[in-house]
């Protein structure tokens, strides 16, 4: 039989890494949203500067008879095209809405592993394992409703988080966001 002091102390840990786990996730999915949200507007700036080069290509190849300017013409009214249909094709605004969705609902269970972290020492086991089971099965289910994030949006959470610091404060930063009536002298 496990001490009940050892065993508090091994539920503690598993609640730290799983409380780490959901803060990677909900830093990805936010990542995951930029990144989508970054690559349509790139897009739909570039499909706007290629139509407006092949309009005006097209435009000067009817009142001039030049081979290369009609070619040209051609090329770009074809990468404009190929923009286009890509553009159509995918779902940017929807892709980055459901990442934003389910780092929504993934900010509620960070929250609450916080909370379970800050009143551990104060509830009975079974009540830590009960909480424990809730989180769980409220991750499980955001993350087999929501679509994956992919390496990229990871790595760039990895990096806001360890050497960022994105999601946490400094007292010192805290104690500014405070009414000035709040704030530590």
């Amino acid at each position: 039989m496990v001490d009940q002091d050892i065993y508090r102390d091994m539920l503690k840990k598993q609640i730290t890494d799983a409380f780490g786990k959901v803060v990677y996730t909900y830093t990805s999915h936010l990542k995951n949203m930029n990144i989508l949200l970054e690559k349509q507007a790139h897009l739909k700036n570039t499909q706007l500067i290629i139509s407006a080069i092949a309009s005006g290509g097209i435009i000067s190849a009817i009142f001039l008879d030049h081979f290369w300017l009609k070619l040209m013409s051609a090329l770009i009214s074809t990468c404009s095209t190929a923009i286009n249909l890509y553009l159509k094709s995918s779902d940017f605004q929807e892709d980055a809405s459901q990442h934003r969705a389910a780092s929504d609902e993934l900010w509620l269970v960070r929250e609450d592993y916080l909370s379970l972290l800050t009143d551990f020492d104060t509830l009975p086991i079974k009540d830590i394992k009960e909480q424990r089971e809730r989180l769980k099965q409220a991750v499980y289910e955001i993350d087999s409703t929501f679509p994956k994030t992919n390496s990229k949006s990871y790595s760039l959470a990895q990096q806001a988080l360890k050497n960022d610091e994105e999601q946490f404060f400094s007292n010192k930063e805290l104690n500014f966001l405070l009414p000035e009536h709040l704030r530590n002298k």
